[in-house]
């Protein structure tokens, strides 16, 4: 991703590591959602209008993530979100965690906009789909 349509700078704290100052595989996976997040606040969105005023959130039906150098303690990350996809209730987003311009980390989330009461697909509100297609 040369240039990302978003990205969160964030700072590897000791909470973050195992022992040895490295940061644990699963906790990237924090980093990326506070990315994901962040980026639908940019749009106008929080998760608790989408979850209160729309009945709805986004998630996580797949997910795939390569590990290329470890962040380490202190390290300040710059977390990126870039749309690929966008269906009538799915989206697709390529994220990556870089350090220095250092790509450590990149992922492809699929996630699915689903009802807060079935848990069944429903379609992305038009205003926010307009949104995201206008990032993209």
């Amino acid at each position: 991703m040369q240039d990302p349509k978003f990205s969160l700078a964030t700072r590897v704290y000791y909470q973050d590591t195992d022992a040895g100052g490295v940061v644990y595989h699963a906790t990237h996976l924090h980093f990326l959602e506070r990315a994901r997040y962040e980026w639908l606040r940019q749009l106008g969105y929080s998760v608790h209008e989408l979850l209160n005023a729309y009945q709805l959130q986004f998630m996580i039906r797949s997910l795939e993530i390569e590990y290329f150098k470890p962040a380490l303690l202190d390290d300040l990350l710059h977390v990126t979100v870039d749309v690929v996809d966008l269906g009538r209730s799915r989206i697709t987003l390529a994220q990556e965690i870089l350090c220095n311009q250092n790509r450590l980390v990149n992922a492809t989330i699929h996630a699915v906009c689903v009802s807060t009461e079935s848990f069944k697909p429903v379609s992305i509100p038009a205003p926010l789909r307009k949104k995201i297609e206008i990032s993209k």
